[in-house]
């Protein structure tokens, strides 16, 4: 059994290792070419952050990623599309993080927890979007948040919703073999 400081520790450094993936992937989707971008290779560990990190160190690392990635890389553009997405990014590792922690442990539930959270974040995404461009003074029409948070990122979608639950679901089978290995 593991005790509370050592699981926040794991957490914590859990949640590191997401938020570095969260910098790292962009770089290597950015090199395909017409679908590097719609891939939404920041989206992927924060999700992962949220079920195995639970939610608020996943908020976190999605709060944090697209500000520390403009910092750093001056990537995504810190208006209105990095903000927006600090605002997306935070409610997906929230809620995936809440979700599963909520949800019975059963597999469907894993895919009902990633479709939630995907949708929370994009209806976040474009409530942000269209306060951003109130304080810009310019307008966000109803389909450029179609086109923004569905049809230009359907490839991130389909990659999210095949990739996503396989992963969770086989490093939870592995942690907890190895586990009770031990």
């Amino acid at each position: 059994m593991m005790s509370s400081k050592h699981k926040n520790l794991r957490q914590l450094i859990l949640a590191a290792m997401f938020l570095t993936l969260a910098l790292a992937l962009p770089f290597l989707t950015g090199q395909i070419p017409q679908v590097g971008s719609a891939l939404c290779p920041m989206h992927i560990p924060v999700l992962l952050c949220g079920f195995f990190c639970g939610p608020w160190y996943a908020l976190a690392v999605g709060l944090v990623a697209p500000l520390l990635r403009f910092a750093l890389f001056g990537m995504p553009p810190l208006m209105p599309t990095g903000i927006a997405m600090c605002f997306e990014l935070a409610t997906y590792g929230f809620v995936s993080g809440l979700l599963y922690k909520l949800l019975p442990g059963k597999k469907v539930f894993t895919y009902v927890t990633l479709i939630a959270a995907m949708l929370a974040g994009r209806i976040i995404w474009g409530i942000a979007r269209v306060i951003l461009a109130g304080l810009a003074q310019s307008e966000f029409a109803w389909t450029a948040f179609l086109s923004g948070a569905f049809v230009n990122a359907v490839p991130g979608i389909i990659l999210h919703i095949l990739l996503i639950p396989v992963l969770v679901i086989a490093l939870k089978r592995y942690t907890e073999t190895g586990s009770q290995a031990q």
